[in-house]
């Protein structure tokens, strides 16, 4: 069990390194006013949203705890996340605070994950 724990940790980490390098990569454009939601950034909290279902049953059958306030708060930032990106997918540009936002609450879940024990 312990291997399909730690194969969904791996692509958990895969998909919050899509999100956030999608918005890294844009970041210049930011400046610019130009930014917009990349298909990896989509891509990227889905894997996030799917793995991280899969790892909570894959805990809880294992018999291990598992902070349920923690998975809610960041479940909480991912839907939020989620959203915004599915929304404004097809726009040409997203505002800067709009985009940032993205930027700041991708950058809190993974504080929360690392930190929160």
């Amino acid at each position: 069990m312990d291997v399909v724990i730690h194969l969904f940790v791996g692509l958990h980490i895969v998909g919050i390194a899509s999100l956030l390098g999608g918005f890294l990569t844009q970041m210049k454009a930011m400046g610019q006013g130009t930014a917009r939601f990349v298909p990896a950034m989509l891509h990227g909290a889905l894997t996030m949203l799917v793995t991280g279902a899969i790892l909570v049953g894959l805990n809880q059958a294992d018999d291990q705890s598992v902070n349920n306030i923690k998975i809610g708060v960041k479940l909480a930032l991912l839907v939020v996340i989620l959203g915004l990106v599915y929304v404004k997918r097809d726009d040409e540009t997203v505002e800067k605070p709009l985009f940032g936002l993205v930027g700041l609450l991708t950058t809190a879940n993974i504080f929360i994950a690392v930190l929160w024990t």
